[in-house]
């Protein structure tokens, strides 16, 4: 496998981390209005030009709001942000890549049983066409592309187009760390017969069936990637049962 190319960041991404970093850990609150873009520029030492390009970006992805004569203000993205902010978020805090896999398994459970009753007999071909294609997938990353377009699939079996839109902000939400999530997809086959189980039942129309695999699938799954962040490799509960035995 070809090693992976390092991107080369710019004054205007540091200084965007810092900022994005910054507010999200609280140094510059909710609605609080930024220092002067001289003093907050010599504050991060760079130039007004640089400061103003990275306030853009954060202006853009809802951090930050700027009306002329009055100044920056920090925006409370928890009351007025959207979806949009989860891959930001993911990066920089390991908790809100958990709460992203809970709500991608409630969802992911409930697309699978509307699947299972609205889905055409074109649409349980396809399912089982990009099922094979994670068992022939030539690696890790290839298989844990083709996963995601299974559920996208899944998604499109509803027959509601919300429901796809939601799959791929989910997705969407966890890009930045994909590569450190590929603990399920290693073994392309492994992981294939893994979630074969919810396209059979969506392919069957059984609802609940569907249902209940897509739950025990999507648990499975976050286990074994949440547990590949762990330094140790060891689950919470190694810790909390050697801690409590140390006492």
């Amino acid at each position: 496998m070809p090693p992976e190319i390092i991107a080369r960041q710019s004054v205007v991404d540091v200084l965007e981390h810092r900022l994005r970093d910054d507010i999200l850990g609280g140094t510059h609150v909710p609605g609080e209005l930024l220092p002067p873009e001289r003093e907050l520029a010599a504050g991060y030492g760079v130039t007004r030009t640089t400061l103003k390009h990275a306030l853009s970006r954060l202006e853009q992805a809802g951090l930050l709001s700027t009306r002329h004569g009055i100044g920056t203000r920090v925006r409370d993205f928890l009351r007025v942000g959207g979806a949009d902010l989860l891959p930001m978020l993911a990066t920089r805090d390991s908790g809100w890549l958990t709460e992203i896999f809970e709500v991608r398994r409630h969802i992911g459970a409930l697309i699978a049983r509307r699947a299972a009753v609205r889905r055409t007999d074109r649409q349980a071909a396809r399912l089982r066409e990009v099922l094979d294609a994670v068992a022939r997938a030539g690696d890790g990353d290839a298989a844990q592309l083709a996963d995601a377009e299974v559920h996208r699939e899944l998604a499109r079996a509803t027959g509601n187009r919300v429901y796809l839109l939601l799959t791929n902000t989910l997705f969407n939400a966890y890009l930045p760390v994909r590569g450190a999530l590929r603990a399920p997809f290693e073994d392309p086959a492994e992981a294939a017969a893994r979630l074969a189980p919810v396209v059979q039942a969506v392919v069957d129309g059984l609802p609940e069936q569907a249902e209940s695999a897509a739950e025990q699938y999507l648990r499975a799954t976050e286990e074994l990637m949440l547990a590949s962040l762990r330094p140790s490799g060891r689950a919470d509960g190694d810790h909390e049962r050697e801690r409590r035995h140390d006492g």
